[in-house]
């Protein structure tokens, strides 16, 4: 496991903090089940993580309130050629540390970005190369042309250059290898706050950047976060006072924080969709019993586990009506899913699932591991419970393992797993993004898969994916989706399980807006 120091804070913000002063700070108290996992930018793909580095790291596009693009540190951009486009960089912007903002800095950090071992390659995908053209001006080649290259660039967070030499982190954090660097434990960004200070599992602490380029629509001068694994200690947390923000409120809580004058609720669907991977790789699958076979490469078996899974009683009973229940990997405020590919691929159905393995050659079943986080989404372990009884129950003896986030991540890219409970959330609102991540075969050097625990490879998916990322005409586009998602679907290569709700809870006094990517911004928040 990675060595977890406390992240000490330097000269990068020491100038900043000592101008801030304690008087009219207005301290958002916020906690949630996981920590961060790292601090550099490029390391790690976790929204948690995203959600804190965001505030500190800034990108040349951004989000609005509505999920549109706006200029953030590029403030126009020019479609020169189809895979070429111009940005014109803002001026006058300052990091962290006091450097200037200029187009080395965007050079390097996209380069970084789209650099083994970067984990963030996704945000650059389609990007060739990039090009000084002045200080305040870059050219960004493509690959191909790109649909989605805006979209993607809103992932793709700028570092000093400077600062990233001097302290050796030229390179990405190899977070699967277990590396630290000084990005990974400090940092140096543009953004509307600065990180303070962050001790692992215990405390992460932003100050208010008072050299900020754009205006705060809140009034938050200090963030401190507060990781709390035990659902029941978050909530009492909250009805307490002791924090005044709960990004995931336990389901079995709601109820009573609704009845609670002083907490108030505020829902939305995320765009993240739960499901299960397989190891579809493997020759022998560790510990099955199978000598010299894998039956998770068998879309018999894989289907059976499908059909196994009561999807209907997860919704109510695990998730006490806290999902949307899935039939594709997608979510539905995400660009290419559609209410046909939504519908379940089969039935719940134990004795046509014992069928099934009974035709694909294991009428006694199978052993087989199930990895699951503990910390990370709503309900996880209890999910995991609940899935290792019903394939139990047609003869496939599951061992359940769960881990804190942070251990289980690195299980899951070091593809050290047979089945494996995960949720990913879409940052683009594009089903590209998911489908580049976790359906492209996995070829270690690109985005192409860098989520694909199972590792299945399929030539023709593979092709489809590949024009999706370049194909400019949506109808065209939108059709290629569609066949992908499906092909995905009807051979079984992940299990959906549902598209994940996420309520927020506060105090009555704390005023924010709810975000489908399940990133609070402490910039958009008031504390009345």
């Amino acid at each position: 496991m990675i060595q977890r120091k406390t992240l000490k804070l330097g000269l990068v913000g020491a100038a900043v903090l000592m101008a801030l002063g304690a008087a009219n700070a207005a301290t958002l108290r916020w906690a949630g089940a996981n920590d961060i996992l790292t601090v550099d930018p490029h390391a790690q793909n976790h929204q948690t993580t995203h959600a804190f580095l965001q505030q500190v790291y800034e990108s040349l596009v951004r989000y609005d309130g509505k999920y549109q693009i706006e200029p953030a540190l590029a403030t126009k951009w020019t479609q020169v050629s189809p895979t070429q486009v111009r940005f014109e960089l803002r001026k006058d912007v300052k990091f962290h540390d006091g450097a200037p903002f200029t187009a080395d800095d965007v050079v390097f950090s996209l380069t970084r970005a789209g650099t083994a071992p970067s984990n963030m390659m996704s945000a650059v995908q389609s990007v060739k190369e990039v090009k000084k053209v002045d200080d305040h001006t870059v050219d960004v080649f493509l690959k191909g042309p790109s649909p989605v290259l805006l979209r993607d660039l809103t992932e793709a967070r700028i570092m000093n250059k400077a600062w990233a030499e001097k302290n050796n982190s030229v390179k990405s954090q190899d977070y699967a290898g277990k590396e630290e660097n000084f990005a990974s434990r400090n940092a140096n960004g543009t953004g509307p706050f600065v990180m303070a200070g962050w001790q692992p599992d215990v405390k992460v602490t932003l100050k208010k950047n008072p050299n900020w380029w754009d205006k705060p629509k809140g009034n938050i001068d200090e963030v401190v976060f507060t990781p709390i694994k035990s659902a029941a200690t978050r909530s009492a947390a909250l009805i307490s006072g002791q924090v005044d923000f709960v990004v995931d409120p336990p389901p079995q809580d709601l109820a009573r924080m609704k009845a609670n004058p002083d907490i108030k609720l505020i829902e939305g669907a995320e765009n993240r969709t739960i499901y299960l991977g397989l190891d579809q790789f493997r020759d022998e699958l560790p510990g099955a019993g199978t000598p010299g076979k894998n039956p998770l490469k068998d879309k018999r078996v894989r289907q059976a586990l499908y059909q196994a899974i009561d999807s209907a009683g997860l919704h109510s009973r695990t998730m006490r009506n806290l999902s949307v229940p899935a039939g594709t990997m997608v979510a539905p405020m995400v660009h290419g899913w559609s209410k046909q590919l939504d519908e379940r691929a089969a039935k719940y159905d134990v004795d046509a699932a014992k069928k099934l393995l009974a035709d694909a050659g294991y009428p006694n079943g199978f052993s087989l591991k199930l990895d699951c986080p503990n910390d990370r989404y709503v309900n996880d372990e209890a999910i995991c419970q609940a899935v290792t009884a019903m394939w139990t129950r047609i003869g496939v003896k599951t061992q359940l393992q769960t881990a804190p986030m942070a251990q289980f991540v690195t299980r899951v890219m070091n593809n050290d797993v047979s089945a494996f409970l995960f949720g990913w959330g879409v940052a683009t609102f594009d089903a590209l993004y998911s489908l580049d991540s976790l359906m492209s075969t996995k070829d270690g050097k690109t985005s192409a898969g860098v989520y694909n625990g199972g590792r299945f490879s399929d030539a023709k998916l593979d092709g489809m994916i590949n024009q999706i990322k370049v194909e400019m005409d949506a109808p065209k586009r939108d059709a290629l989706i569609n066949d992908a998602l499906k092909l995905v679907k009807d051979e079984y290569y992940y299990l959906p399980l549902h598209h994940q709700i996420r309520p927020w809870a506060m105090r009555k006094n704390v005023d924010t807006q709810h975000r489908a990517d399940d990133r609070p911004m402490p910039a958009w928040t008031t504390i009345k």
